[in-house]
């Protein structure tokens, strides 16, 4: 499959706007998938946790992505335990991601380990993860979907629209996306019951250029705020 997420989607971590220190408890747990071994990074919200927002990488990139390491930065301290879910694929070495539906059978796998906690979880996951997230959200129970650079179309074929992946998730949608997304920029998106926050000037990374106005932390600080705040009745 050809990868959906460029390697400009991932860079060092960049924190939003700062927050009180909180204690994290970060552990890595190996889940047994039949798609393969899969991997699970958590960030725990301690014991005031009330959802766990589990998210998973692109097809071009793992969870080093900078809007999923500024998440797990950021939402612990407000009660959201992140998971951040590496697919077998990813966990194998392998440089390319499979077919979708073998994607969907790896996010499947996880979702026991995702449960386990005993809170609700919200599915989410960028660019070919929010597809999966999308996909399987109605099937598995999941609270909501977080979709970050949802991919709409491949770039320049906006003919090859997947609308209905998004249009299907059936549970409250936000959508994360940069305003100058070549898989799909904000003004494509159909109209439909989901939340739409633009990244102004944003790629597919959600990088945006020097001359853009906005610093990359504060690109990414539009992300974690419209998390933190959408977050915020959920659960």
């Amino acid at each position: 499959m050809i990868p959906e997420t460029p390697d400009a989607a991932t860079g060092p971590a960049e924190s939003a706007k700062p927050t009180e220190p909180v204690e994290t408890n970060e552990t890595v747990e190996t889940v047994e998938t039949d798609a393969g071994p899969a991997r699970i990074t958590w960030h725990r919200a301690g014991r005031d946790a009330r959802l766990v927002l589990a998210v998973g990488h692109g097809a071009g990139g793992g969870i080093e992505a900078r809007d999923l390491r500024a998440l797990a930065a950021a939402l612990p301290a407000h009660g959201v335990t992140v998971a951040l879910v590496e697919q077998p694929w990813r966990v194998a070495g392998r440089k390319v991601a499979p077919a979708p539906k073998t994607l969907d059978v790896g996010w499947r796998g996880v979702w026991p380990a995702l449960t386990g906690p005993g809170l609700p979880v919200i599915a989410g996951g960028r660019s070919a993860g929010a597809r999966v997230a999308c996909r399987t959200a109605g099937e598995l129970g999941a609270r909501a979907v977080l979709a970050l650079s949802f991919p709409l179309h491949p770039p320049g074929r906006p003919e090859r629209s997947r609308a209905d992946e998004l249009l299907g998730a059936g549970v409250p949608t936000l959508v994360v996306q940069g305003g100058n997304d070549p898989f799909g920029r904000p003004g494509e998106f159909p109209e439909g019951a989901y939340e739409l926050v633009e990244v102004p000037h944003g790629d597919h990374g959600l990088a945006v250029p020097g001359r853009a106005g906005i610093t990359q932390a504060e690109a990414l600080a539009v992300v974690t705020d419209a998390v933190v705040r959408w977050t915020g009745p959920l659960g």
